[in-house]
């Protein structure tokens, strides 16, 4: 897999090291997750949460975000948002959970599949990556940034199953071929912003 992971950031695209898969991870709660119309006033609070964690205040962001879920448990932006500071935090055990969690109370979200998929991949679980990918993918067909991801998911797949056949058969051209030209576009992906 790739070494970098893309992020959507407030106002633009970041790199993340440290992650084995060029995948887009949904970082901007606030414009992708939905809020229902009760949750609306709470924004402010959300825009705080998320100032903290632009200024690197992660724990600090962490502790608001807990203070107004304990208000609001069923906050779905700002459940959202404390799984990427969890992210962030990389506190992948409870990121993970707190997705999960997300994906459990609020189904037609694909954010929260999205973002599983991008820790299934950093720990190599490209078979579930790609379930989850598929599941956001379910809740809404027309989710960019999740198809650019699965993209991602079966170009390291095939990567992989070139290489695995090339050691079988070595002496085969035509894998070394495919293995060196899938290598040289996921190449390509690491340094395309």
């Amino acid at each position: 897999m790739h070494t970098t992971i893309r992020s959507l950031a407030c106002a633009g695209v970041a790199l993340l090291a440290a992650v084995p898969a060029t995948l887009s991870a949904q970082l901007t709660p606030a414009q992708s997750v939905p809020a229902p119309a009760n949750e609306r006033v709470e924004l402010t609070e959300l825009q705080e949460v998320q100032k903290l964690m632009a200024a690197g205040q992660l724990k600090a962001a962490l502790a608001r975000a807990d203070e107004q879920l304990v208000k609001n448990p069923r906050n779905a932006q700002m459940r959202f948002v404390r799984g990427v500071i969890l992210t962030e935090m990389k506190d992948t055990d409870a990121a993970r959970e707190a997705f999960e969690r997300l994906n459990q109370d609020f189904p037609e979200l694909p954010e929260p599949y999205n973002n599983l998929a991008v820790l299934a991949a950093a720990q190599g679980e490209l078979d579930r990556a790609r379930a989850l990918l598929e599941a956001a993918l379910s809740a809404r067909p027309d989710y960019a940034t999740a198809l650019e991801n699965l993209g991602d998911i079966h170009l390291q797949m095939s990567a992989d199953a070139y290489q695995r056949a090339a050691r079988l058969q070595p002496a085969n051209r035509a894998l070394g071929s495919k293995l060196s030209l899938t290598r040289e576009l996921i190449a390509r992906t690491r340094t395309t912003p």
